[in-house]
């Protein structure tokens, strides 16, 4: 059977996309960087790990969770995201403005929808959902 591994993110600039997420999601975190890692960059051309071209963002410790894997790629979004990550939190409005705070825009307020959904994009335009 197989299990959820990585939830990845085709983006332009993966290390503030990355650290977008780790601040969004409760307990998550960048994977800190190694010697070994700092070296595989290094070896690539890449001195400054904002040029890192894949950036993970990890669970809790010894959570289940997905990790996210923030990949750079040459094209920009186009259309609608097909899959996206809805959000659970105990009040909406309050971290919708927090995540507002943190480079999302809300798109759609939970008000303006029935279920009490509010809809954010993250700095690239990425669509999620916020619901308590």
């Amino acid at each position: 059977m197989a299990r959820l591994g990585d939830i990845v993110f085709d983006c332009a600039r993966p290390a503030p996309l990355a650290r977008f997420w780790a601040a969004a999601l409760d307990g998550y975190a960048l994977a800190p960087y190694d010697d070994a890692e700092i070296e595989r960059l290094r070896a690539m051309g890449i001195d400054d790990i904002e040029d890192d071209p894949g950036v993970l963002v990890e669970p809790p410790d010894g959570a289940n969770g997905p990790r996210l894997f923030f990949q750079r790629v040459p094209e920009g979004k186009a259309v609608k995201n097909r899959v996206h990550l809805d959000l659970r939190c105990d009040d909406i409005e309050a971290e919708g403005a927090r995540l507002a705070a943190l480079g999302a825009t809300v798109v759609r307020p939970a008000r303006d929808h029935e279920g009490g959904l509010a809809l954010l994009l993250d700095p690239e335009g990425n669509e999620f959902c916020l619901s308590s």
